[in-house]
């Protein structure tokens, strides 16, 4: 953390956070990263045709039995091993993109305090809010969490590691149940619907029917980063976006854009 502050690079209020100059890495370090982060799911679906087309009926009932068990078995998310391990990935994956986090006015962020941020678009991976993430060590708030799809929690591997990298299920009673507890949230309102109306140079994030976490952070009293629909800061500070480079094009993801209802986040 010590180096990012000394990377910091201050216009007026303006902070801007570069991960390629923030965090030493190379080629192999964030390409084994992003694989680790983002290919479970394709191991778990490679395991399974594997087993069904090469492997014996009971060696089949092993490996299928193996991942059920994954599936359901406990996590300790303050596993210490699993986190260390994930803050490896979290740096690595920024410094691969490579990620750019511009933050307006960063004093206005107070580690006791509990904050929710509204974050899009969604995209089939809503991979840029790695750049929040608290292993990635760019924001000054020592509890954070990010709320994902319920459906995440039952792959296994993914699970585990996700879980290690500070993702938590979506679900209005654990969100809840973290504001209280002093973490502040990370929400993407717009979610998986937004992937099924993608479109090649455009994406479409739909916000004005997911206004349920504004809510949840008026009732609980925890600062939510404005505006998505129009609606009023309550602390002094916005977060303008992340820009990661995707695929040789930059994928800007909007936190805090001032427009209204329907939001067009351009793949330039």
């Amino acid at each position: 953390m010590e180096n990012h502050k000394q990377g910091e690079k201050e216009q007026g209020e303006l902070t801007i956070f570069k991960a390629r100059e923030l965090i030493s890495s190379n080629i192999l370090l964030s390409v084994t990263a992003v694989a680790i982060w983002l290919g479970p799911i394709h191991f778990v679906v490679f395991s399974i045709i594997f087993s069904l087309l090469f492997l014996s009926f009971s060696k089949c009932l092993l490996v299928f039995g193996l991942l059920l068990l994954l599936a359901f078995v406990p996590i300790d998310d303050d596993n210490k091993l699993g986190r260390r391990f994930c803050g490896f990935i979290c740096r690595h994956a920024c410094s691969y993109f490579p990620v750019t986090l511009h933050v307006e006015d960063i004093n206005a962020l107070h580690p006791d305090r509990a904050y929710v941020f509204g974050y899009e678009p969604h995209s089939v991976w809503p991979i840029g809010v790695v750049a929040l993430a608290d292993h990635t060590g760019f924001l000054p708030l020592p509890k954070l969490k990010v709320l994902a799809s319920s459906a995440v929690f039952l792959v296994p591997f993914l699970r585990h590691i996700w879980t290690w990298c500070g993702l938590t299920s979506a679900t209005r009673k654990n969100f809840t149940s973290l504001l209280s507890d002093g973490y502040t949230c990370i929400v993407n309102p717009g979610g998986v619907q937004e992937t099924f109306y993608m479109e090649h140079d455009n994406e479409i994030a739909f916000l004005e029917s997911r206004r349920g976490f504004v809510k949840i952070a008026m009732e609980k009293g925890a600062p939510f980063s404005s505006s998505f629909l129009l609606w009023s800061s309550i602390d002094s500070f916005l977060f303008h976006f992340v820009t990661c480079w995707l695929n040789a094009k930059y994928s800007i993801v909007f936190l805090c854009t001032p427009l209204a209802s329907q939001v067009n986040a351009g793949i330039m």
